[in-house]
């Protein structure tokens, strides 16, 4: 019996499984996760290489389609794709036609009829990717660079990557995230993640008007007080304060945040010994942060911007690689109709 997949792996997976877009970390089956994890390791030494290329998309276009601004992820995502040797298009959203009043769907249709393979989509509104992976041509794929509040698949399986490949694997971790919880579309992928892929404990850190109402219904322990909630975890990830989508003053200061949730020395003592501490960046020293912790010796948030190239070499090449086998499926089934057609023309 075929089980019955939630409505989100149905749009991101072909009908034999295969990564068609990828939206969200929720409802993905761990196997899949794992797939991911163990394509990007064979892509993380790439980089030193003489010749930083392979050529897995060698003919296809890659859009970066960014209607909210990001250097780091659009960075990232477009070295990702040169480095599969794809062709990249960075569209400027604030000079192009969309801000002159086409719509959305104008453009994509534009973009598509120029032969886009792959539209990388960071927008403001929560849901916009799965918007235009359900109005996209069956041999586009859809990769989420972060959606409103809602989800950013991409660093959360860069996060999940450093994890593993300084833990080794999931099972009997304990896992804090601290901070801006609330605004954060990186936390809920990273609680999706560690769930799926076996964590023993996820935990949410932070003051009560940075927590989401639904924050136990995602699969978390929550916790208000640091030290209680970094006691005995494996992994520390620190979430920049998102001031740009705070509605109103939902903490007295800067100052304050630092001295009950800011990650310095004395706090990480509360977690094991050799805990890591984890940034998804860009860090704000002495908010989220201490230099201390940021540069000391078990940060490995450099290490993670490395590993997300590498994780977003596999979501775009497996993501083609899905789509390319839908169209062959599609294309198999239109030509075995037409077969039977001209069969029964001809009786």
């Amino acid at each position: 019996m075929t089980p019955t997949l939630a409505p989100s792996s149905r749009v991101q997976l072909t009908d034999d499984g295969k990564l068609r877009h990828f939206l969200t970390t929720e409802h993905l089956p761990r196997s899949l996760l794992e797939d991911i994890l163990d394509t990007a390791a064979s892509f993380v030494d790439v980089g030193g290489r003489a010749i930083k290329k392979v050529p897995l998309l060698r003919g296809k276009t890659v859009v970066n389609l960014f209607f909210e601004s990001s250097t780091r992820t659009r960075s990232t995502f477009e070295l990702a794709a040169q480095r599969l040797s794809a062709d990249v298009l960075n569209l400027d959203i604030a000079k192009s036609a969309t801000s002159k009043g086409e719509t959305l769907l104008d453009t994509l249709r534009n973009l598509e009829a120029m032969a886009a393979d792959m539209f990388v989509v960071r927008h403001q509104d929560s849901g916009a990717p799965f918007f235009i992976a359900n109005e996209v041509t069956p041999n586009v794929a859809v990769i989420n660079a972060g959606d409103g509040r809602h989800a950013h698949p991409t660093q959360a399986m860069l996060d999940m990557y450093t994890i593993r490949h300084y833990k080794g694997g999931f099972a009997g971790l304990k896992v804090a995230i601290v901070g801006d919880i609330l605004h954060s579309r990186v936390a809920r992928s990273q609680v999706h993640a560690l769930n799926i892929l076996g964590a023993e404990e996820v935990r949410l850190i932070g003051p009560k008007t940075l927590l989401p109402v639904d924050a136990e219904a995602l699969g978390a322990t929550v916790f208000t007080d640091m030290a209680q909630g970094l006691k005995d975890v494996d992994v520390v990830i620190m979430l920049r304060l998102q001031k740009e989508r705070m509605d109103s003053a939902l903490l007295p200061s800067e100052g304050e945040f630092f001295r009950l949730y800011g990650l310095n020395n004395d706090k990480l003592q509360f977690a094991k010994d050799d805990a890591i501490v984890m940034h998804p960046g860009p860090i704000n020293r002495g908010v989220e942060i201490a230099s201390e912790v940021a540069d000391g010796p078990r940060s490995v948030i450099l290490n993670q911007v490395t590993f997300g190239i590498a994780v977003r070499m596999a979501v775009m090449s497996m993501a083609i690689s899905g789509q390319d086998s839908d169209s062959n499926a599609l294309a198999a089934s239109t030509e075995s109709m037409e077969g039977a057609g001209g069969a029964r023309g001809q009786r």
